[in-house]
């Protein structure tokens, strides 16, 4: 071990990095609350123009705005470049939000409101808080992080159930294989109807009609309470300022 490395924060330091994060939700926050229907599209940042994922995801973009919908990305290039440019051009509501990191992360050019993080976990309540939807072209660990924090959220409820696009079934049919014949039929660590969560297609038109199909159904769910309302719903389900139901608290057995 390294003796220069203190084994203990200096709790100063600490309360103080409380006041960063609690400036980053409320930056997030009065942003995010004016953007509206939108879509959160993830994917590799490693993917160039000429690409064919590239191509599909600035369709993909373009084709959200023509269906009323704003596309929310990461903000870098790649996949998420894609999709604000299809979303910029199609004069939508483009948004990137951006993330702070060791080896720079530079910023896409086809954002109309961009935001920079410091902090990986508030970017990725802005994802999940202010998206209707979510589509995941083939990525890196990422991608499979805001994927499996989507499955997380809807499989527990804590969350509505939102509707996940998985694009390229090149890409995402051997996850669903493995969910199925491991994690379901030998593991048994899910259930059959986890396997109605997402829905895979190489479509562009396909998903975007899924999208707004699933939106539309469950809009009315979305609806906030009036106060009288809230007060007369059980307390685990109403939602917080995150966007997620506060569920029943832990017991000991």
């Amino acid at each position: 071990m390294n003796a220069e490395l203190p084994l203990f924060r200096d709790p100063a330091q600490e309360t103080w990095r409380l006041f960063r994060i609690m400036a980053e939700f409320v930056d997030g926050f009065e942003t995010m609350s004016a953007v509206g229907q939108a879509v959160s599209v993830f994917g590799s940042a490693r993917l160039r123009p000429t690409d064919p994922n590239y191509q599909q995801a600035e369709r993909l973009g373009r084709r959200l705005v023509e269906r009323g919908f704003a596309v929310i990305t990461g903000g870098g290039p790649g996949i998420m470049e894609a999709a604000n440019k299809g979303a910029f051009e199609a004069e939508g509501t483009s948004v990137g939000l951006n993330i702070t990191l060791p080896h720079e992360q530079e910023a896409n050019a086809y954002q109309n409101i961009s935001m920079e993080f410091h902090y990986f976990f508030v970017r990725k309540v802005m994802f999940v808080k202010y998206c209707l939807g979510m589509v995941c072209f083939p990525g890196g660990f990422g991608t499979m992080d805001e994927f499996f924090e989507a499955m997380t959220l809807i499989q527990t409820g804590k969350s509505p159930a939102y509707p996940v696009v998985l694009f390229d079934s090149a890409f995402w049919t051997p996850f669903a294989r493995h969910f199925r014949e491991t994690m379901l039929d030998a593991y048994k660590t899910i259930s059959p109807e986890d396997m109605e969560l997402f829905k895979i297609t190489d479509d562009v038109d396909e998903a975007v009609d899924y999208l707004r199909a699933c939106v539309d159904s469950y809009l009315p769910e979305l609806r906030h309470p009036t106060n009288e309302e809230e007060a007369k719903m059980p307390v685990e389900d109403r939602i917080t300022s995150e966007g997620l139901r506060y569920g029943k608290p832990s017991r000991r057995r």
